[in-house]
């Protein structure tokens, strides 16, 4: 049998299964009324409050025009609330309100139910390889980036 091209590549793979979850976790939190990137918000701030929204785009790899309109969302649900850096005024903060945590708890219990089935289905000992095969992967990719970065 002749696998074509895009079959043995791993980006296309990697690809197609990040898409897989990301749909799954979107239908999974639509009955709390909540999509995937308000989720990763509402997680990033339950680990470390009074972020900033340029830090929120970082971590949620989106722009900070989208992180604006997710984090005006949330605050306008009540979930988040915002107020400036005691130190650097221009700089707004954002923390969970008492709702935003209650929310991210149902939230993680939803999710942790599909993080459950993916590491169900390879086993403790797989789960562990396959987390440190994708950390290489990481790794060469952030290396590649970098010497592209050097040779400029």
């Amino acid at each position: 049998m002749v696998s074509s091209a895009m079959e043995s590549r791993i980006g296309d793979h990697i690809k197609r299964v990040e898409q897989e979850v990301t749909s799954t976790k979107h239908a999974a939190l639509r009955p709390l009324k909540i999509n995937v990137p308000q989720y990763t918000v509402l997680r990033a701030l339950q680990q470390e409050p009074g972020l900033s929204g340029a830090a929120l785009a970082r971590r949620s790899m989106v722009t900070p025009q989208t992180m604006s309109s997710v984090l005006s969302t949330l605050e306008g649900r009540g979930l988040v609330a915002r107020q400036p850096h005691p130190i650097h005024q221009h700089i707004l903060e954002a923390r969970l309100t008492r709702s935003g945590h209650a929310l991210v708890r149902r939230a993680d219990d939803v999710i942790g139910e599909i993080e459950d089935l993916l590491a169900s289905r390879l086993g403790e000992a797989e789960a562990g390889s396959f987390l440190a095969q994708l950390d290489r992967c990481s790794r060469a990719l952030s290396d590649w980036s970098a010497s592209k970065k050097a040779e400029k």
